[in-house]
């Protein structure tokens, strides 16, 4: 399975924030779209960067409440690692795994056209071994 059917089943709608917005804002965002990433863009649409509830830890973490009017883009993950539409689920879990990150912004020709997470990813490879059991199961069971 590809990234580009995972999109198709669950939409390529992406949460989107400007990095001049306060980690304030973002963690506003993050609570009400009930998500755990934002990509940050620039304005030509690209992946400016990232910013997760992980970040927003470690920031709280190290500089306190005194963070939460400081931009977004003092804080964010700036090198992205994204994938197309093309990759393969087992390319986006090894990318994930080997990041040790749960979300992957989907690029095409510099755009953002997707976000893929890893509840996404799981759930469709659970359902891909669930199918290969039990077309298992029924081929044990005519022959």
């Amino acid at each position: 399975m590809t990234v580009a059917r995972i999109l198709a089943e669950k939409g390529n709608a992406v949460v989107t924030v400007t990095p001049e917005r306060t980690l304030d804002e973002a963690i506003h965002l993050l609570a009400e779209k009930s998500i755990g990433a934002v990509v940050v863009t620039g304005p030509d649409g690209s992946v400016a960067g990232i910013i997760s509830e992980r970040d927003i830890m470690r920031v709280l973490a190290s500089h306190g409440g005194a963070s939460f009017d400081e931009p977004i883009a003092a804080h964010m993950t700036k090198k992205v690692v994204t994938c197309t539409r093309t990759a393969t689920i087992e390319d986006v879990m090894e990318t994930m795994t080997n990041g040790r990150f749960r979300h992957v912004p989907v690029c095409e020709e510099g755009k953002l056209v997707g976000m893929i997470s890893i509840g996404d990813v799981v759930k469709r490879r659970i359902a891909t071994v669930e199918a290969e059991h039990q077309a298992m199961r029924d081929y044990i069971t005519m022959a």
